[in-house]
């Protein structure tokens, strides 16, 4: 893992530590009580974490970086050329 990185394999590793455990033992085929809705959310908010964690694990920071700046340089170049079609057009 790259630098910085093995904190993010290590919450991955609590969740879905904690997800294993914690599954067989929440209410979720019941009828909606506050147990059942408890562990829809519970179990919602523990799939969000390892999601976010495995992101941080497979994306490549920088090239995500490089490929935002182009797009915002981009943005900057039609907004500048939209400005000069609008003051060529007032000149005539």
């Amino acid at each position: 893992m790259k630098r910085g990185k093995w904190k993010h394999g290590l919450y991955l590793l609590a969740a879905l530590g904690m997800l294993a455990y914690a599954l067989p033992r929440l209410e979720l085929s019941s009828a909606w009580t506050a147990a059942t809705v408890f562990g829809v959310l519970w179990s919602a908010l523990a799939l969000l974490v390892i999601a976010a964690n495995l992101r941080v694990l497979l994306t490549d920071r920088e090239r995500e970086r490089r490929r935002i700046s182009a797009i915002r340089r981009q943005q900057v170049y039609q907004s500048a050329k939209r400005t000069e079609r609008r003051q060529t057009g007032r000149l005539r």
